[in-house]
């Protein structure tokens, strides 16, 4: 699979292209502005290749710009990884890197323009006051009895507030809009808060006075240029303050909120605060684990930036909200590793199986493709020994009409190898099966067997070259299609704070129960002792794995499945 290269046109495009074609806009400037407090996950996925893909069409700029404006749930953790996310995704920052912070002093400026004006005023009301004050979406908001302050007062206050003369949480700056209007977003919205308490990642403890997001984001947008801010359809209803914001302050530039639907996804929660709950009450390992849907949990599962590109043309932009399959995401990822990923064998759980008319002693090499279709990937040496191992499940001793696989008496390949015939079973006392005795054809290296037909192909290591591994075998965290309206998550089982039922949250009752499972006993051939992190492979007939970055005991290395080889979700119902 190759990158998507035809570009799919869409309301956004249609809207650019007017924009160009009437001299509105004479250069594409977007932006991409997460907030540094979590990972980015697959609905920033879908922005980031919305923004940055459309500067790279209309040969414009992105910026990537930090919105930093909260600074009691940001760190520079999620700085760094937002970076590392978004250049891992396939994305030259160059210098385009900003942060909101970078305009605090330029913001204070347009906000004393605004109390000159009138148009913005302290207000001494509490956060609980001030939702009072405001209403309803039935019911009109009413006046602060702060909000006819002279501007002489608010800028000496405002001031004051900046120099950190009052505590946290007494005053805020209001605009001053319509406490009457439809629309709840312009009655006297908040543009400054106090905050004493918290030490921010860029500017330190210069600042206890910091603007909110609905103010910042018009203006950093104006001062960098961007020319057509995209946003998900949450904030259509905060663009007329977007506008109002502009209108008011004497800016360089203007740039065109436009909004699109944001990503929903079956079996998965895009919430970023859900996605804090899971990490902090340790339903997860943490925001990289690979039943995440962040960038860094789907990297680690296996992922590469090609089947998201992809991913993300596919899905394209709409204005429109709905549910997308998540089954298309991880057909994005078969389609990318079964044309790229190398071929090797691995046994998840182990069955010894013994050739006794093979030489003890001798062991010979056997060649592999790395790929069936791609011949430049090259071949591999395999060694073939007395006793090797196959999977538990690849032999039946009572099987049913139509298996394939190895039953006592009957005749199977082994992969690149020879045809062998299983003669006694060997068991304990508890009449589990420890292993097999076979004799294997000499004549079948490469050819089918003279006068019979063997039907049933299967997968081995040779016991004396076999690596120790664990396998990580990860499935969908639920095993509910519709989670977003869920209830917050609870704390761990084990934490003595926690007083909810499972049963009573659906992110908890709906936890799938074999989302991770653990195997500890698995072989692989030889060629994957010496492999890096990030190396991806199809083990033949079990799905696609990608080499973790953590050892597991005594220094085995650690592969996770990134996705199986066909949708074993296909045919189940969700209730």
């Amino acid at each position: 699979m190759t990158e998507p290269t035809s570009v799919k046109t869409n309301f956004i495009r249609q809207i650019i292209d007017e924009d160009l074609r009437t001299g509105k806009c004479t250069q594409v400037a977007t932006r991409f502005p997460p907030e540094p407090n979590g990972y980015l996950h697959l609905g920033h996925v879908k922005s980031v290749y919305l923004n940055f893909g459309i500067a790279e069409d209309y040969q414009g700029n992105c910026n990537l710009r930090f919105d930093d404006t909260n600074p009691h749930k940001e760190s520079m953790q999620f700085v760094e990884s937002i970076m590392e996310d978004v250049r891992w995704l396939g994305f030259y920052l160059g210098e385009r890197i900003y942060y909101a912070s970078d305009y605090f002093e330029r913001l204070y400026e347009f906000a004393l323009e605004l109390i000159d004006q009138g148009l913005a005023y302290v207000d001494d009301l509490t956060s609980e006051e001030i939702r009072e004050y405001r209403g309803t979406l039935t019911k009109p908001g009413r006046e602060s009895p702060y909000r006819n302050r002279t501007p002489t007062e608010n800028r000496d206050l405002f001031q004051r507030m900046r120099n950190g003369e009052y505590l946290s949480g007494t005053k805020v700056l209001r605009a001053k809009i319509d406490m009457e209007s439809p629309n709840i977003n312009l009655r006297d919205p908040v543009l400054y808060r106090i905050r004493h308490e918290v030490v921010h990642h860029q500017t330190k403890a210069n600042w206890c006075l910091y603007p909110t997001y609905d103010y910042t984001h018009p203006l950093s947008d104006a001062l960098e240029g961007i020319s057509h801010s995209l946003c998900t359809l949450e904030f259509e209803d905060h663009r007329p303050l977007y506008d109002w914001v502009l209108e008011h302050i004497r800016v360089p530039h203007r740039p065109q909120q436009i909004e699109f639907a944001r990503l929903n996804m079956e079996y998965t929660i895009l919430s970023k605060r859900k996605l804090t709950q899971l990490v902090e009450n340790g339903i997860v390992e943490d925001w990289d684990d690979p039943r995440m849907p962040t960038v860094a949990g789907l990297r680690r599962r296996g992922y590469t930036p090609t089947a998201l590109r992809t991913f993300a043309h596919r899905i394209g932009v709409t204005k429109s909200d709905s549910i997308v399959e998540l089954s298309m995401l991880e057909n994005c990822l078969r389609e990318d590793l079964d044309a790229h990923a190398p071929r090797r064998m691995v046994v998840l759980n182990p069955l010894k199986l013994i050739i006794d008319n093979y030489p003890k002693e001798q062991v010979e090499y056997l060649d592999a493709p790395n790929h069936p279709k791609d011949k430049t990937l090259g071949t591999r040496k395999l060694p073939y020994g007395r006793e090797i191992y196959i999977d538990k499940a690849d032999f039946c001793e009572q099987a049913p009409k139509n298996y394939k696989r190895l039953i006592l008496g009957g005749e199977v390949r082994l992969r690149n190898s020879y045809v062998v015939r299983c003669d006694t079973i060997v068991k304990d006392d508890q009449g589990e099966i420890q292993e097999l005795h076979c004799c294997y054809d000499p004549e079948t290296l490469g050819k089918n067997p003279v006068g019979r037909k063997v039907k049933g192909v299967i997968h081995w290591v040779a016991a004396s070259h076999a690596i120790p591994m664990e396998i990580r075998l990860y499935e969908r965290l639920f095993a509910t299609a519709t989670l977003e309206s869920s209830k917050n998550i609870p704390k761990n089982k084990n934490s003595k704070d926690n007083n909810s039922k499972d049963e009573d949250n659906p992110l908890i009752a709906n936890l799938n129960p074999d989302s991770l499972i653990v195997l500890t006993q698995a072989l692989g051939e030889p060629s994957l002792a010496t492999t890096q992190p990030e190396a991806r492979f199809q083990f033949e007939r079990e799905g696609y794995f990608i080499r973790d970055k953590l050892f597991g005991p005594e220094g085995r290395p650690v592969f996770n499945r990134a996705v199986t080889l066909r949708d074993t979700w296909a045919k189940i119902k969700t209730p």
